[in-house]
């Protein structure tokens, strides 16, 4: 259908269940760590500096983010997770948050899960794919960080995430560099295909 990726626009920020979007148009649900570089490789996909708001201390995105991307599809950036310090209330109300967005029926048309390249994923991500999953939509997942992995662990590590996150062979790991942007074609068409 061809996306226009360099057009797009914030729409709002949903605290609640009943600010969700829901107007039928495809949502593409970005999930990840707090400090795993979620903002810049939406910020990379889009060819924008500051679009997704790339917070100097990591657990800022506290809601649901909407980005219309060409007027056709939603990004949605939603609260990183597994950050320490913020307050056990604060955690609990994202908790709810999530739950909700992932709760109901045909909100996500895709799953772009984002994960550190250099590490083994973690328990916080494993419940996340599993959420992914259990909501029924395809999943990709971003191995982030690729630039700061020597050429001979890429390999070795991709298969680790594979591994810990149960991934079927047909699901896609794409190595990304939001840094050098690593991967970003493949994404961009990966996110095409499923939209």
């Amino acid at each position: 259908m061809g996306i226009n990726f360099n057009k797009a626009e914030f729409i709002l920020s949903a605290v609640k269940k009943s600010a969700f979007i829901r107007d039928g148009r495809p949502q593409v649900a970005f999930a990840g760590r707090s400090n795993v570089g979620k903002s810049s490789v939406i910020n990379r996909l889009l060819n924008r500096k500051n679009f997704a708001r790339v917070g100097a201390t990591p657990g800022k995105t506290t809601q649901v983010n909407y980005f219309l991307i060409d007027g056709k599809v939603y990004f949605t950036d939603l609260p990183g997770y597994g950050y320490a310090r913020v307050s056990k209330e604060e955690r609990d109300r994202w908790g709810r948050l999530m739950e909700n967005y992932f709760q109901e029926e045909g909100l996500i048309s895709l799953g772009v899960l984002i994960v550190d390249a250099r590490h083994k994923p973690t328990v916080d991500d494993e419940t996340m794919c599993t959420w992914f999953k259990d909501s029924g939509c395809p999943l990709i997942v971003v191995a982030n960080k690729l630039d700061k992995l020597k050429k001979s662990e890429v390999e070795p590590n991709l298969h680790r995430i594979r591994e810990t996150l149960e991934l079927p062979e047909s699901a896609l790991v794409i190595p990304f560099s939001a840094e050098k942007g690593t991967g970003k074609t493949e994404l961009l068409s990966a996110i095409e295909q499923f939209v």
